[in-house]
C-alpha cells in the first residue's frame, strides 16, 4: 500500500522543521511520500520544506493558492497524492518514532485510522491544563444521538477510495472539518478504528487573545455540527439553555478563584466557548449545544 502524508501549511516556518525531521527519522517497508502544501503563506516555509529534501527525497512541496483553509489544504494535497491511502498531518505538530508504520498497519484494519494524542512533550504544564488530551486513551465520541465517533485531522489517516467518496472535507467549515469528516464517513459505514501506537505529539497556540477566539470559533461550530447531526435526526438535547445559563454560573464561580497561568487561562478559554456558544445559537438557529 502506498502512504501520501499530507501537511498543510499556513506561516509555518517557525514550526515545520520539527514535523519533518520527524518524518525523515520514520521507518517503514511501504512505499510512502510526504506533500507539503503551502496555503499562501508569506514567511518562509517554503525555504524551510525544500532544506529537508535531502533527508526526505520523497518530499513535494505544493501550492494551494485559490483560498485559504485547512480544509481546502488538505483536499488540494489528496488530489496531487499518489498514494492508496492518505494521511494528513498539522505543520506544528510533531509525529513520535513508529507513527507512520503504526498508522499504515490500522489502515489494513479500517477505513479511517486515529492518532493517539500527546500533549506533554510540546506544551508547558499550564496550557496542558486548558485543553487537556480528548484524544489519549480512544476515540472522541459525541455527547448527543447518534452519538457519532470522531477524530482530530492531525495524524488522520484513510483510504483514499474513501476520501474521494466522501468528496473530501468540507470546506465551508473552519473549524471542526475533521469531526464532520468522520461524521459523514460513519453514516457511509466507513469504520474508524484507534491506533494506539501512532502517536501525535499535539502543539496548543498560547496567548491570552488566541485562546479565546480559538474557543470562540470553535463554540460556535459545535452549533452548527449540533444542528446537522443531532437535530436533523430529531435528537434535542433537553435543558440546553438551563445548561448553557448554569455553566456562565460555574464560569464566574471559577474566575473568583483563579489565582495562578493555568486556572486564570482556563478561565479565558472558557469564556471564548461561552460567548461562542451564544453566536452559534444566533447564527444557526439552535440551542448552545457542544459535541
Amino acid at each position: 500500500m502506498r502512504l501520501s502524508v499530507i501537511i498543510p501549511c499556513f506561516n509555518a516556518a517557525r514550526t515545520l522543521s520539527c514535523q519533518l525531521e520527524a518524518f525523515a527519522a520514520q521507518e517503514w517497508d511501504g512505499e510512502w511520500e510526504v506533500i507539503v502544501v503551502d496555503n499562501l503563506s508569506t514567511d518562509d516555509t517554503q525555504r524551510v520544506a525544500r532544506k529537508h529534501s535531502g533527508k526526505l527525497p520523497r518530499l513535494r512541496i505544493v501550492e494551494a493558492e485559490a483560498k485559504r483553509g485547512r480544509a481546502y489544504a488538505r483536499n488540494f494535497g489528496a488530489r496531487v497524492a499518489s498514494g492508496e491511502a492518505l494521511a494528513f498531518c498539522d505543520a506544528d505538530d510533531q509525529v513520535a518514532p513508529g507513527w507512520l508504520a503504526a498508522i499504515g498497519a490500522a489502515l489494513k484494519r479500517g477505513d479511517l485510522a486515529a492518532s493517539r494524542f500527546d500533549v506533554t512533550k510540546l506544551n508547558p504544564v499550564w496550557l496542558q491544563s486548558v485543553h487537556r488530551n480528548p484524544q489519549e486513551t480512544g476515540l472522541q465520541r459525541m455527547r448527543f444521538f447518534p452519538y457519532l465517533f470522531h477524530a482530530g485531522g492531525s495524524g488522520l489517516g484513510v483510504k483514499r477510495k474513501w476520501h474521494e467518496r466522501l468528496g473530501g472535507f468540507n470546506e465551508t467549515l473552519p473549524v471542526l472539518e475533521d469531526a464532520e469528516y468522520c461524521f459523514r464517513a460513519q453514516i457511509l459505514g466507513a469504520r474508524i478504528c484507534y491506533a494506539e501506537s501512532a502517536v501525535v505529539h499535539v502543539r496548543y497556540r498560547a496567548g491570552w487573545l488566541t485562546l479565546f477566539n480559538q474557543a470562540r470559533l470553535w463554540a460556535v461550530y459545535n452549533v452548527l455540527i449540533y444542528k446537522r447531526y443531532g437535530l436533523c435526526n430529531g435528537h434535542r438535547v433537553p435543558r440546553a439553555w438551563r445548561n448553557y445559563l448554569d455553566d456562565w454560573r460555574r464560569f464566574l464561580w471559577r474566575l473568583r478563584r483563579a489565582r495562578d497561568r493555568a486556572s486564570f487561562a482556563e478561565c479565558v478559554w472558557r469564556a471564548g466557548w461561552q460567548v461562542g456558544l451564544l453566536q452559534g445559537s444566533i447564527a444557526f438557529g439552535s440551542a448552545p449545544v457542544s459535541l
